[in-house]
């Protein structure tokens, strides 16, 4: 099992790495809206997922629904992984977009995702690099 949880950490990292690269796009180019809000998608999904393995894998907790990224979110903040409660924006945000069929969220939501989102999801990586060094814990 900790070889799925080293590589979706490492996706993780990659993913995070590839939203990034929209911080110096313009939303009003072609097709940077639909590939931040893709890139963003991907990124928030492995994060709740690298902070369950965490949560199970590193830390013993396991009393929590870890199918739920609410669940998940609110685990890892009371046992210190995250700390910022705008995780649980973050993930009404990622809700909405799966429904935004025109792009007007992604339109709002794109310096919002970029900054402090992006911001967010970078300290969940320091965080996370804690646990994966080579491979093993340290």
């Amino acid at each position: 099992m900790k070889n799925a949880s080293i590589n979706r950490y490492t996706s993780y990292c990659r993913s995070l790495n590839n939203l990034i690269k929209s911080r110096d796009k313009n939303p009003k180019d072609d097709m940077v809206i639909e590939a931040t809000v893709q890139r963003f998608t991907l990124s928030f999904d492995l994060s709740w997922k690298v902070m369950k393995d965490i949560l199970t894998e590193y830390m013993g907790v396991l009393d929590f629904a870890t199918g739920s990224p609410r669940e998940t979110l609110q685990t890892a903040f009371s046992n210190g992984i995250i700390s910022d409660d705008l995780w649980l924006q973050m993930l009404r945000v990622r809700n909405r977009l799966a429904h935004d069929y025109d792009g007007v969220i992604a339109m709002e939501q794109f310096h919002q995702i970029v900054g402090g989102f992006c911001d967010m999801m970078l300290r969940l990586k320091e965080e996370a690099c804690k646990y994966y060094v080579d491979g093993e814990r340290f």
